[in-house]
């Protein structure tokens, strides 16, 4: 039998999974470039997925730790579905995808493993970038490395500062 190495996944299957809520915690830290967030709204914010489907693979979440949509206000819920939009606007300039899957993850058990902080993933799709490797293999092939993607990425964005911590 060949081997298939994927070295990039077993840095998440190793890594501390952290407590608390990365959706909540990453945005207050004031450090954009280490966890790949490219954009500041009023309500919600975008971030890179550190361990992508495939290059560009966005994340939009709301501030507030709310589990769904339903659950947003008014004002999230609308900003988060223009945001999406900007999102697509700027990947198809940006890699000229043939299409896009776009999900929104709503519980544990929706995916990534965060628990009640509702967000929606943006993957852009080329003809063929589904092969034979996740099938036989077991292993994703990402063409590009993530911190390459975000340097592409990040001019694209008109960023408001990150949000101050509340005392």
């Amino acid at each position: 039998m060949e081997q298939i190495w994927a070295p990039w996944r077993m840095q998440y299957i190793r890594m501390a999974k952290p407590e608390g809520c990365i959706l909540c915690d990453k945005p207050k830290e004031k450090n954009d470039t280490a966890n790949f967030i490219l954009y500041y709204g009023k309500k919600n914010f975008v971030m890179m997925n550190t361990f992508p489907y495939n290059p560009g693979h966005l994340l939009i979440a709301p501030y507030r730790h709310v589990p769904g949509l339903d659950d947003m206000t008014k004002e999230e819920a609308s900003e988060h579905a223009e945001i999406i939009k900007k999102c697509i606007k700027i990947l198809k300039k940006t890699f000229n995808p043939a299409g896009f899957n776009i999900g929104t993850n709503m519980g544990r058990v929706a995916g990534a493993g965060i628990a009640d902080h509702v967000h929606t993933h943006i993957v852009p799709r080329w003809q063929g970038d589904t092969n034979f490797m996740p099938v036989v293999g077991c292993a994703r092939v990402i063409p590009e490395a993530v911190t390459d993607t975000y340097e592409m990425l990040k001019g694209k964005f008109r960023n408001r500062p990150p949000l101050k911590k509340k005392d």
